[in-house]
């Protein structure tokens, strides 16, 4: 066949399988090869939500989308060109993401009469499916891999686990993606406690290069250049590791130790584990017995001097409620991270959502606000972690960083930013006792408390949950409890006057303002992108900070006739907004399914809100 090699602005390519079967770390490297190699990318990992689900079942596949560029990529890709799937389950799965012109690769190993009955097929499964116009690649994977380490001698579930290393050369081949940079990951992960999978990794790699590149088993491959990005070092990041960083530089502005007390609960326990990776940056990690204690204990390190943190997802900020309202009571800093992902109850713990925020904003007894940030990228979790601690010492409050599954687990090319280019953190420390000590007299205009530090001498003062006036001696007078409760009230909407102004994509007046917060930034941004493309009329804007919002939220949306309003859950979002600026037309553009929008669902509710008298 005439072999051509076609250069293409993006591809998505979505590889899967059972659990088993590598497909996470194949999506990974594969992402992290294109990064090297200078590509804009955004990558969607999609875990099964059962723990050890049956071989072989749907319920039990795993997957990773990536999706590279030459220009900006804001999204993982709504479908994907090339599918890799390892089994029949992997297939019937994902087969629905297929673009039509999208090429697909089985493992023909895999394909067994058993395997396709219990995946659900009954003959045919490309049939069955409506994909048997695809170009489809069948391929004996497996026995293609054992072949190629006949005299390695490893054993054969050894051999079994390098077949995604097969498949690996194989897209490398396909798309043009070089082999050295994977070559010195295998010499990295195996080179000191396992040498004897080092060459035979590298060379089932190569074969698998090589087998696509001789049979010429596909018509074009594809060449997706490098992307102007700015000049830097840049490093692919997870939004969980980015995290884990934007809280460390903080605590290095500040001058601070850093002590994370935290309970593993997916999605958030890679946060923790990065965090232990780092004690000679003055990290002090501690992995709880429970959520409650892993909250209790950053507490405690707040009250000590540290910068104290807490990570967890719904279930577990649902547990650590009575500690935070103890933590706003006593004003102490705290960053509170949550991960969300889909609930009630456990859920779906491998899901992404963002129905976490009525938790977030009211889930406490009392009038008892906390401060809000709330990360877009994967990348942008570093400032947001970064913010969210610099507010917090600051102004004496907890913050909690409204993040999700999608960017914890997502990925992105960061350019590694130079720590002279942030801002210093400036905690405020009592500093004379003289007159003796107010621990809860404010500053005229922030409003904050000083920040005594145990052992200083002539700082003694008590804390606790129980209501105090300003000099911290306990109260139950009704116009102290209600003096204190506006203050701290008040404390956070003034930290308004500290957070960037919202801005407006697009005419900063118009028919429609679409709006978001959170992991929908880039899917809202290619839908209006889009919608511009279409000559429509419509602006966007998105929140990074949710409390308080930004000082000129009434300003921007005055601008509009309807603010169409987008997130993953049934409205909470656009609930705060009427709440707070109830003057305004607010639409709604609601998914809660796990998953994350697709641009064509938020484009189809873009076109049906500018349709609408």
């Amino acid at each position: 066949m005439q072999h051509r090699v076609i250069d293409a602005k993006d591809v998505v390519i979505r590889f899967a399988g059972d659990s088993g079967d590598g497909m996470q770390l194949t999506g990974s490297l594969f992402a992290s090869m294109s990064a090297v190699y200078g590509n804009s990318l955004s990558t969607f990992p999609d875990f099964p939500a059962e723990i050890r689900a049956p071989k072989g079942t749907v319920s039990g596949v795993s997957g990773f989308q990536v999706h590279i560029g030459s220009t900006d990529v804001n999204t993982p890709g709504d479908f994907c060109d090339m599918l890799i799937a390892m089994n029949p389950a992997a297939l019937k799965a994902n087969a629905k993401w297929l673009k039509r012109t999208a090429t697909v690769l089985v493992n023909q190993d895999a394909f067994d009469d058993q395997s396709l009955l219990k995946a659900g097929f009954k003959e045919n499964p490309f049939d069955e499916l409506g994909i048997s116009d695809r170009d489809i690649l069948v391929v004996p994977i497996s026995e293609l891999t054992a072949a190629s380490l006949a005299d390695s001698g490893l054993d054969k579930k050894s051999v079994d686990k390098c077949r995604n290393m097969f498949v690996l050369g194989m897209a490398c081949f396909i798309f043009d993606r070089p082999l050295e940079y994977l070559f010195g990951y295998i010499e990295g992960k195996f080179g000191k406690k396992h040498p004897e999978m080092v060459e035979p990794n590298k060379k089932v790699l190569s074969d698998g290069f090589n087998y696509a590149a001789n049979l010429q088993m596909v018509a074009n491959t594809y060449h997706v250049a490098p992307a102007r990005l700015e000049k830097g070092l840049y490093r692919n990041i997870t939004g969980n590791q980015a995290t884990a960083w934007g809280l460390m530089a903080a605590a290095g502005k500040a001058g601070l130790p850093l002590f994370c007390g935290s309970y593993p609960i997916t999605p958030a326990t890679a946060i923790l584990e990065e965090l232990a990776l780092h004690k000679y940056l003055n990290v002090k990690t501690m992995q709880a017995e429970d959520e409650i204690a892993g909250i209790c204990t950053a507490i405690g390190a707040a009250y000590a001097g540290n910068l104290a943190v807490t990570t967890t997802s719904g279930p577990g900020l649902s547990l650590k409620s009575e500690a935070l309202g103890l933590a706003v009571m006593t004003e102490l800093p705290l960053v509170v991270v949550d991960v969300q992902r889909a609930g009630p109850s456990t859920g779906i713990p491998t899901k992404t959502e963002q129905t976490d925020l009525n938790q977030i904003l009211y889930g406490r007894n009392g009038e008892c606000p906390v401060v809000v940030v709330a990360p877009h990228s994967p990348a942008h979790c570093f400032d947001a972690a970064f913010d969210a601690a610099k507010i917090a010492l600051e102004h004496m409050v907890p913050v909690v960083v409204a993040s999700e599954g999608f960017l914890g687990n997502g990925s992105e090319p960061w350019r590694i930013p130079s720590m002279a280019d942030y801002p210093e953190i400036r905690p405020p420390f009592a500093k004379s006792a003289e007159g003796g000590f107010k621990p809860f007299q404010r500053d005229p205009q922030t409003l904050v408390r000083e920040w005594a530090i145990p052992g200083q001498k002539g700082f003694e003062h008590r804390v606790g949950g129980l209501e105090k006036d300003h000099n911290g001696v306990l109260s139950s007078d009704p116009q102290v409890h209600e003096t204190m409760v506006r203050e701290r009230a008040e404390k956070i909407r003034r930290i308004a006057s500290v957070i960037p102004p919202l801005e407006v994509k697009g005419p900063e007046k118009g028919k429609l303002l679409v709006v978001g917060w959170g992991g929908t930034f880039g899917h809202i941004l290619s839908a209006v992108e889009e919608a511009w493309e279409k000559g429509l009329e419509v602006s966007f804007a998105h929140f990074d900070y949710i409390n308080p919002l930004p000082d000129n939220t009434g300003a921007v949306l005055s601008g509009f006739d309807k603010v169409l309003v987008c997130e993953l859950n049934s409205g909470h979002f656009a609930g705060w907004l009427r709440n707070s600026f109830p003057e305004f037309k607010y639409l709604q553009c609601n998914k809660v399914q796990g998953q994350p929008f697709l641009v064509q669902e938020i484009l189809e509710a873009i076109e049906k809100a500018l349709k609408e008298a």
